[in-house]
């Protein structure tokens, strides 16, 4: 909760200073951005990619649905689409395999915002069965099958044990 207050206090004092000065201010949706940065647990700030984290922000807490494709619910390679669709203009496969396969393969300490992060959860790792979009600080969104869209670390026990590469498509 204080987090959360603080990034709301800091996105207050920047529209208050913006408002006072000479400069014009870059074009964001302040309040958009404020309510994404306390949605997804992360500081955005002017350097980010906003039309990423916005977007991402508000399939926060869709239901995952296997094959969905909507805020009715949406599997995790559909989530990827999306998003992919909306703020990059890229046309994904549409399994989390195919996914893989298009990428330039990325380790994780080269990850970029925007970059897929892909998992397995079959013993052999063979099986790429899982795909989400790295947002920073080791933060990426996804759709989990047991709790829908959210984000998580990359540093949790469970993904770290099941990571298998991140990837590049533009």
């Amino acid at each position: 909760m204080k987090n959360t207050l603080f990034y709301l206090t800091a996105f207050i004092s920047i529209l208050v200073g913006l408002s006072s000065c000479r400069t014009a201010a870059p074009s964001y949706n302040y309040q958009a951005l404020a309510r994404s940065s306390i949605k997804l647990g992360i500081d955005i700030n002017q350097e980010d990619n906003h039309k990423l984290y916005t977007n991402a922000a508000n399939w926060v807490g869709t239901p995952h649905r296997i094959g969905g494709n909507s805020k009715n619910g949406i599997d995790c390679s559909g989530l990827t689409c999306q998003l992919y669709k909306t703020v990059y203009k890229i046309e994904l496969p549409r399994s989390s395999k195919a996914q893989l396969d298009i990428c330039k393969k990325v380790s994780k300490n080269q990850l970029r915002e925007g970059d897929l992060v892909f998992f397995s959860t079959d013993r052999s790792k063979k099986t790429i069965n899982h795909v989400g979009i790295y947002l920073k600080n080791g933060k990426f969104v996804h759709a989990s099958s047991s709790q829908g869209v959210r984000v998580n670390s990359l540093n949790e026990p469970y993904y770290l044990s099941n990571w298998i590469s991140g990837g590049r498509t533009r």
